[in-house]
């Protein structure tokens, strides 16, 4: 694997919904705008795609699509976590069937395995595709957390090529670089922490700001890589007031409030999340624009 591919701004995109049903047009206009802002990479699938209320052939179908509307411009990383491990064996081997760069699996929710059970799932899943792997350590979600020993043991294996880290723990990223390598690419999943974690040895960030701000996203990103720390800094302010009211309520309801007011698809948003209050409304709306942003558009969505 190509470790500089997996960098920078990847988009952890929404599932636009309309009717009930998953909105194909809308999401293939949505993963072309998100390219032509200046994305580095999309992840389907994932948590802020509303994974877990997904039926298996919407998941299978969502994958497909970011696949297809990328057109190989930038890596998919898509998402193949269950907390069973035999499904996220066929979502992995689907995916990659589907043309998928790369996966991202979570570590399993609800079942709270121990770490030689978190081994033993990765390990599995590994070996059922070529894939490099990307492991979604989440322990807000999933409610276990991954330690540094056993990512270490994981990386031995040929395609564990990195993680997801959305501990918010800066300390862990310059940790795992000690004891795995630079090789082991880190993203982070906050998008708050997301220039400290590059300061601490990360090499990118997979965001849920990035779907509605991706040139701002994709721009700090750069700037930190060509070495302008100062103008990563200005950036990440200007994100700030966004990053924080994105996470008002439970992402992505008010990620997909703020889609819709820019233009790029439908709030709709399935149970059990629900819609955000008026009171997160009026909070969106101020961090809309005190950072910038402005519709965008059908002729710039590509509807």
């Amino acid at each position: 694997m190509n470790a500089e591919r997996f960098h920078g701004s990847i988009v952890a995109t929404l599932t636009p919904f309309k009717d009930g049903k998953v909105d194909e047009k809308a999401y293939a206009s949505f993963v072309d705008w998100l390219i032509r802002e200046g994305s580095d990479g999309l992840v389907p699938c994932g948590t802020t795609g509303e994974s877990p209320t997904l039926s298996h052939d919407e998941h299978m179908r969502v994958t497909e699509i970011c696949i297809e509307a990328a057109a190989g411009r930038v890596p998919v990383i898509a998402g193949a976590g269950s907390n069973s491990t035999h499904e996220a064996q066929k979502l992995a081997i689907h995916a990659e069937k589907a043309g998928a760069d790369a996966l991202l699996v979570v570590t399993p929710y609800y079942n709270k395995p121990t770490q030689a059970g978190l081994y033993a799932h990765f390990r599995a899943v590994a070996e059922s595709t070529s894939l490099p792997i990307f492991i979604y350590n989440i322990p807000g979600r999933s409610v276990i957390d991954m330690t540094v020993d056993t990512m270490a043991r994981l990386a031995e294996l040929p395609n564990i090529r990195g993680v997801k880290d959305a501990t918010a723990d800066l300390v862990r990223p310059l940790a795992v670089r000690q004891t795995i390598g630079t090789e082991f690419v880190q993203l982070s999943g906050e998008d708050g922490t997301a220039l400290a974690f590059l300061a601490n040895g990360g090499h990118g960030c997979i965001s849920v700001t990035a779907n509605i701000a991706p040139r701002l996203c994709a721009e700090m990103q750069a700037a930190w890589r060509a070495g302008d720390a100062r103008t990563a800094l200005e950036i990440h302010e200007r994100l700030m007031p966004l990053h924080r009211a994105l996470f008002t309520e439970t992402s992505p309801s008010p990620v997909k409030y703020v889609a819709a007011k820019l233009g790029l698809c439908e709030a709709e948003i399935r149970l059990p999340l629900v819609p955000v209050t008026p009171g997160t409304e009026r909070v969106l709306d101020a961090a809309i624009a005190r950072t910038g942003l402005e519709p965008v558009g059908p002729s710039r969505i590509g509807n």
